[in-house]
């Protein structure tokens, strides 16, 4: 019976023959010298000599010396071993020498397929977790450095002439640049841009590496491997990985997981670039939607300030604009509107209304026909819904502001006079896109300077709000907060008016929210004695 290879030397002696085991014996006295060793042991060692010391391997006769020998392992020649103590008769020790080379090559393999999965897991989540191209393409080139080879580039297709390019050298430092049509002369590269299976790192000669691919202070290169990085219908790019000549060059396994990392790395930054573009076209459009930016016109002030209904939003169903005046209209327009609904459908059809309204700018002098006509344009479209407006004419008569206004379903105007008193304006005037025919009526205001007119939206005065979130901004209140605002310019109204109304809704869910201010200004400045400085402002 062969003996149990856990059965220490320190147990009950066996009576083995070396002869007759079925694999390498070798049997040391407790002096370390050969008693014993049967043939396969002696392939095994062909230094080993009956009483002579075992001196090879080192790790059997280290473990012999040791007291209290037990189970060791370690390599003999090219194979690996596991040595097992049992006691025999006389105090000598018997090791059966069991080889486990494939056992551990299958487990070497195991852990490094562990590793490489938790790699990737890593990697997934660290690309898909930025979509800035650019720092995706330099968090690619920083794992691939890390795992895969010495340095790497990264190469993303560009109709520009010169293709953007990220490198990571082996220090581990990273840098952004633009590779032109060079990539022709590297084998490999232009198919790997144009999503083309790898080539084997085997068939490119390092030697032929032009410099740009070379990191500065690399050295000699090794071993030279490029494989695409697989986008979403479209090619994402190419990876470079470069070995040094003192490195092994890329193995098949290598050049596999290699593979498996740029699928992975592609697919983030074909979203990074999917973002980029999408983003890039949202801006553009959203450009024309956005309020504009309010000035002085023809000595009046104007100031605007608008709030989505959603605060991530930066768009919506309300609207202002101001239309300087021009030859064929020679009073400024101003507008301020509602459009039914929230959010980026509202905003679309925002920003055909604006449009609209500026085709109509020749008849400005004639409110209720750009109303009509607009109403006819809303009712022949596809969409259902509808829109409040306010049409204010302002035009300077010296120190004065004189006002037409026109509101269609709108919220009248409030008129903010110097004393601190508040006027709603007597115009009215019916929905734009539901009716086939429209009533409107158009009241004439006078601005003295200091004197405001404010126009707003439903969303100041339908806001819920205050101490128990329930109750309705109102109309009165929002009387006494203009009210407040006498004397101030333009800009300080729709500021004080935006303010109060924040307080008011808090956290709360709220509507769009726009507001105009139209503001006579309280003179002009009398130049200073120096002659550069503002003076004090004429009466």
């Amino acid at each position: 019976m062969a003996p149990s290879p856990d059965h220490a030397r320190t147990g009950a002696p066996s009576v083995v023959s070396a002869a007759a085991a079925p694999c390498p014996v070798v049997v040391l006295n407790a002096d370390g010298c050969v008693v014993e060793l049967n043939a396969a042991a002696s392939a095994l060692l062909p230094d080993a000599r009956v009483d002579q010391p075992l001196s090879s391997p080192n790790w059997l006769a280290g473990a012999h010396r040791a007291a209290d020998a037990t189970e060791t392992r370690g390599a003999v020649g090219d194979g690996f071993f596991s040595a097992h103590p049992s006691a025999v008769p006389g105090g000598s020790t018997a090791w059966w020498l069991v080889e486990e080379t494939a056992y551990r090559s299958v487990v070497e393999e195991l852990e490094a397929e562990r590793r490489r999965t938790r790699f990737l897991a890593e990697a997934s989540s660290a690309l898909l977790s930025s979509l800035n191209l650019g720092r995706c393409m330099e968090l690619t080139a920083r794992l691939a450095v890390q795992q895969l080879a010495d340095a790497a580039l990264v190469i993303a297709p560009s109709t520009a002439r010169k293709l953007p390019m990220v490198v990571c050298d082996h220090r581990g430092r990273v840098t952004h640049t633009t590779v032109s049509g060079a990539v022709h002369g590297v084998p490999g590269l232009q198919e790997a841009l144009r999503g083309f299976p790898p080539v084997p790192s085997r068939w490119i000669d390092p030697a032929s590496a032009p410099d740009w691919l070379i990191p500065e202070g690399f050295g000699e290169i090794g071993s030279l491997a490029i494989t695409p990085l697989p986008g979403q219908g479209v090619p994402a790019g190419a990876l470079v990985l470069l070995r040094r000549a003192q490195q092994a060059a890329f193995s098949a396994s290598e050049e596999a997981f290699a593979g498996l990392f740029a699928a992975r790395a592609g697919a983030a930054l074909s979203a990074a670039r999917l973002y980029a573009e999408q983003n890039t076209i949202a801006d553009t459009l959203m450009r024309d939607l956005l309020p504009p930016v309010l000035r002085h016109v023809q000595g009046v002030e104007f100031a605007g300030g608008y709030r989505p209904s959603v605060d991530s939003d930066r768009i919506g169903g309300d609207f202002y604009d101001v239309h300087p005046p021009g030859a064929d209209c020679p009073e400024t327009l101003a507008v301020l509107g509602d459009v039914c609904g929230k959010g980026l459908e509202a905003a679309v059809l925002t920003g055909k209304i604006r449009n609209t309204l500026q085709a109509l700018l020749p008849m400005g002098d004639d409110h209720g026909r750009m109303l009509r006509l607009l109403n006819n344009a809303m009712r022949n479209s596809h969409h259902t819904r509808f829109v409040t407006l306010v049409l204010a004419s302002v035009r300077r008569e010296d120190h004065d502001v004189v006002l037409r206004l026109t509101a269609a379903g709108h919220p009248a105007p409030l008129i903010v006079r110097r004393e601190g008193t508040v006027e709603e304006v007597d115009t009215g005037g019916s929905l734009i896109g539901v009716l086939p025919e429209i009533a409107t009526r158009t009241a004439r205001v006078r601005l003295a300077p200091g004197e405001t007119c404010l126009l707003f939206t439903d969303g100041v005065t339908e806001a819920k709000g205050g101490p128990l979130g329930d109750a309705m901004f109102g109309e009165q209140r929002l009387k006494r907060a203009a009210a407040e605002c006498a004397g101030m310019p333009a800009e300080a109204v729709v500021e004080h008016i935006q303010m109060l109304t924040a307080e008011w809704i808090g956290d709360g869910p709220h509507d769009d929210i726009a507001v105009l201010a139209i503001t006579a200004p309280r003179g002009a400045h009398l130049s200073a004695v120096d002659g550069t400085t503002p003076g004090r402002y004429t009466a």
